[in-house]
């Protein structure tokens, strides 16, 4: 199929996403398509970076609407294939999001539903929304690096949560409770780096950082609002600054962490920009979107209203 006008839809299925609720729950979602009328053509990824490769394929043979069905992880790799692809803007493409995943953070900004049925009928109703993209430049193996992001990067604290996470599930551990044994574990082997925060040009910050948050939506860390004034098309990014702090200042606020009063707790900063750089000593481990990506010096960048969204007619941008 080559022809630009398609109206079918090309499925990237991450097979592994969700403990393999990929592949287990694909058969009922490709049925619930077919019976809502959405033709489509199914790819299984098979590596990581293959939903890149895939969606690049997909785009360069004609098709101009592409359903994820995985978690952040799948949806952060369909994005960079659409700005690596060279014969449309990103844009131009329609992406719908079925969610399997573990996290599932990206959906929880736009309420679109975990139900099959409901985000299926979110599809055929197809409204959508332009969302701002990170563009972000870090270092891996003393070479700098350009990758794009859907929702939020992390330095720090953050990043190393997400390698011990990501050990763990290696290793076969399960459920929802991993994410919150890895943030107890990382909190106690995490160490402050001086860092140095420059937004649009200008210092913010200059002493020991705990973590820092840059994004575009509000949720990460399997439904940590982290980032709770966000606004997903504004044309800038957010950023919740965290010094070192005291266990006890995180244990008996952590309901704050979920409820969108992160901000409340004390050695915790807000700050708002299109562009931060980031530079620390030692190097600090940087994730977007949850995948692990190199360290500092990192640059963030805004790219305002750059992909189109497939989001539930009851979304309304706060």
């Amino acid at each position: 199929m080559t022809h630009k006008d398609t109206k079918r839809w090309f499925v990237v299925v991450n097979p592994v996403s969700g403990g393999g609720k990929g592949l287990e729950d694909f058969p009922q979602i490709s049925h619930l398509l077919r019976e809502n009328g959405i033709e489509h053509d199914p790819a299984f990824t098979e590596h990581r970076y293959h939903a890149t490769e895939l969606t690049v394929e997909a785009v360069n043979r004609g098709y101009r609407k592409i359903i994820v069905v995985g978690g952040d992880g799948t949806l952060n790799e369909v994005v960079n294939g659409l700005f690596i692809q060279k014969q449309c803007e990103p844009k131009d493409i329609l992406l719908a999001v079925i969610a399997v995943g573990t996290g599932n953070d990206w959906v929880r900004t736009f309420g679109i539903p975990r139900n099959y049925s409901m985000v299926v009928r979110s599809i055929v109703e197809g409204n959508s929304f332009l969302q701002d993209v990170g563009k972000v430049t870090f270092t891996e193996s003393k070479v700098e690096h350009t990758r794009y992001m859907a929702n939020v990067a992390g330095l720090g604290f953050d990043a190393q949560v997400i390698q011990i996470f990501n050990h763990l599930k290696l290793k076969g551990w399960k459920g929802k409770w991993l994410y919150l044994y890895s943030l107890l574990r990382g909190y106690f082997s995490a160490k402050p780096a001086g860092t140095i925060i420059e937004l649009d040009g200008k210092v913010i910050y200059d002493e020991l950082l705990f973590s820092l948050a840059v994004g575009i939506c509000r949720y990460n860390g399997g439904g940590i609002q982290q980032l709770p004034l966000a606004v997903a098309n504004d044309g800038l990014l957010d950023l919740t600054i965290i010094r070192s702090v005291h266990w006890w200042h995180v244990v008996f606020r952590v309901r704050r962490l979920f409820n969108g009063d992160i901000y409340s707790i004390g050695h915790v900063w807000y700050a708002k920009g299109k562009q931060v750089k980031i530079l620390s000593v030692p190097n600090m481990p940087l994730e977007t979107d949850g995948e692990l990506n190199g360290n500092t010096p990192v640059t963030i960048s805004v790219v305002p209203q750059a992909i189109r969204i497939v989001i539930p007619k009851e979304f309304q941008q706060e």
